[in-house]
């Protein structure tokens, strides 16, 4: 069912720190109008912003795809954050609490999966990769994949 916030997919590029900025405020933007409350709408720019600043930082830049998500009442986004930079060479490694490539905190891919209710990585090294995550407007029921 289409709905007034049917937004189609929008793919924005990410080249630098403007960029970062203008994805951000994008996000935002489409999350407030699905329905998120500010909690919500806060966590997923946070998990956004790291995860466009790794794209840009640790991929050499890229670009993220914003989809409006509709499942009967809920209405949700789904971002897929793409570059074609040295891929991830131990994605387990990347995934854990404190361990970081650069001088931050080490909270980034696993403080970016808390944050929201979808995600996944699908990195080859040499060949890119692709973060995909998904959150959910607070107050709607979340939808459940159905069993095959």
């Amino acid at each position: 069912m289409q709905t007034s916030h049917d937004m189609g997919t929008i793919r924005l590029p990410i080249g630098s720190d403007i960029d970062l900025a203008w994805v951000r405020q994008q996000v935002r933007k489409a999350a407030a109008e699905l329905g998120f409350g500010l909690v919500q709408q806060t966590k997923l720019v946070t998990a956004v912003s790291e995860l466009a600043r790794n794209t840009l930082i640790h991929g050499g830049g890229g670009q993220v795809e914003l989809a409006a998500l509709h499942q009967g009442p809920a209405q949700g986004l789904r971002l897929a954050f793409t570059d074609s930079g040295p891929g991830i060479r131990d994605i387990e490694q990347a995934m854990t609490d404190g361990y970081t490539t650069g001088n931050g905190l080490g909270m980034g891919l696993s403080g970016a999966k808390r944050l929201v209710q979808e995600f996944s990585i699908d990195s080859r090294p040499g060949q890119g990769t692709t973060i995909t995550i998904a959150a959910w407007a607070t107050g709607l029921p979340h939808p459940r994949a159905e069993d095959g």
